[in-house]
């Protein structure tokens, strides 16, 4: 792909859209980077671009900027239908996203994983243990380091292990990974993608370009993702906690167990016991990277001692603190109701739940059951309190606290020995936070605060 002199467009100035900026303009690109917030809003990051030659236009997108353009470079946080977006595709201007313009200049192999579920805990456990196996790997995407940051460090020996998000993968077009890996699908994102059918699409878009020398790994157990396989031209690798699988991942005998095809030995991994993480959700993205590490060549021992010495990852149901017997858990990545379901499946009974946050068109009411079973009280906030409370009513006793500070400090107080406060909201950070990120960091401030009184 060559970039001299082409004229670029970088709509959405976020982490990833600065990188591909960046990375544009010193491949000799004009670049324009285009955001619907305010100079102010942009602040930090206009002076670099500025810097390096960059244009930039705040405070709203001008149809003119984006007709005058070779190429249009989308970040993930900026929807495809946006109506200057729609035109310009209508014209036949090239539309791609930050993920598809690095995967055009990647060297190495491409190990991507994706899921509704998982996929940050599984990203950071493959990087750990494609490192300890002794394999030159890089680390990025949607868990924090944008993909066009990989370039530079990457060689042609090299392993990128990519986390990616349906809205990177909506705007590919030959990103095409070696190993691609889907952990689970269940609905999320529905605010963006309009239907559950059209996120499964956008999630299968991980493999869309495979072909039979190419590896997609799929989870037996979660029938959207199971059902992936029939479409998929690469050769299908399976993980499973409830039976054994033709060639794959799964437990047997207390041991996790993979077998490279259906007439292989069974090579016993580790004990079961031996994962360190919390919750019978990571078991299924320890047999995933299993499998998919396996794949990339790594032996069973360097696996199994990655694993053994893996940490839950920050905002992944994060231990915090123990104030007078009540243990403090944050969970700010659980972002929709599955991931909620499963933080709250990986406590005893006697949980103080905190729920809320931004809507993604989600159905609470999937908590129900769960809720009688093990949760004491739910504490609201955000701008879906109210939806949530429509939803839940009845079922489980429900504090309106509307911030995250005084749902804390009402979970604390009402939170007796042995029982658990958890942070695990089921929604986006976006109406109060800038991200997950801060809201969990905020959280874990919040804990520490009530040292102070919980004594």
């Amino acid at each position: 792909m060559d970039l001299k002199g082409k004229k670029v467009l970088v709509v959405g100035l976020g982490k990833s859209g600065l990188a591909a900026a960046l990375f544009l303009r010193r491949r000799g690109a004009q670049v324009t980077v285009s955001d619907v917030r305010s100079a102010e809003a942009l602040a930090k990051d206009i002076p670099a671009l500025l810097d390096a030659g960059i244009m930039v236009e705040a405070g709203g997108h001008g149809l003119l900027t984006f007709r005058r353009q070779d190429l249009i470079v989308v970040s993930p946080g900026v929807p495809l239908d946006t109506p200057e977006l729609a035109q310009v595709k209508s014209f036949g201007l090239p539309v791609i996203g930050e993920l598809e313009l690095a995967a055009r200049f990647l060297k190495g192999k491409m190990l991507a994983i994706t899921g509704s579920n998982g996929k940050t805990t599984t990203t950071a456990l493959l990087g750990e243990i494609l490192e300890a196996a002794g394999l030159p790997t890089l680390v990025g995407g949607n868990i924090g380091v944008p993909v066009v940051a990989l370039i530079d460090d990457s060689t042609d020996e090299t392993w990128s292990v990519l986390e990616v998000s349906s809205f990177q993968l909506e705007s590919t077009e030959l990103f095409r990974p070696a190993i691609a890996v889907i952990l689970n699908i269940t609905p999320d994102h529905l605010d963006r993608h309009g239907s559950f059918e059209n996120y499964a699409l956008a999630k299968e878009r991980i493999f869309a370009a495979q072909t039979a020398e190419d590896c997609l790994v799929l989870n037996a157990d979660n029938p959207p993702t199971a059902a992936a396989a029939a479409r998929s031209a690469a050769k299908v690798y399976w993980f499973s906690v409830e039976h054994p699988v033709e060639q794959g991942a799964w437990l047997q005998h207390g041991s996790v167990v993979y077998r490279p095809a259906a007439d292989a030995p069974i090579e016993n991994i580790m004990l079961l016991s031996k994962i360190p993480l919390k919750g019978a959700h990571n078991v299924e993205n320890v047999l995933a990277a299993v499998c998919a590490a396996r794949l990339a060549g790594a032996p069973a021992e360097a696996i199994a001692k990655a694993i053994e010495d893996f940490r839950a990852v920050e905002h992944r149901l994060e231990y915090v603190a123990t104030l007078n017997g009540v243990e403090f858990y944050n969970d700010s990545k659980a972002t929709n109701v599955d991931a909620t379901a499963k933080a709250i499946s990986a406590f005893p009974p006697g949980i103080h739940l905190i729920l809320g946050g931004k809507d993604k068109g989600s159905d609470y009411t999937q908590l129900n059951q769960l809720l009688r079973e093990r949760v004491n009280a739910v504490y609201t906030i955000g701008s879906a309190a109210a939806k949530i409370e429509a939803h839940l009513r009845g079922v489980i006793t429900i504090h309106s606290c509307g911030t995250l500070e005084k749902a804390v400090n009402a979970a604390a107080t009402a939170a007796r020995p042995g029982e658990v406060v958890l942070l695990a909201p089921a929604c986006s950070s976006f109406d109060q936070f800038e991200s997950y990120e801060h809201r969990g960091r905020v959280f874990k401030e919040l804990v520490n605060e009530c040292r102070s009184w919980k004594v």
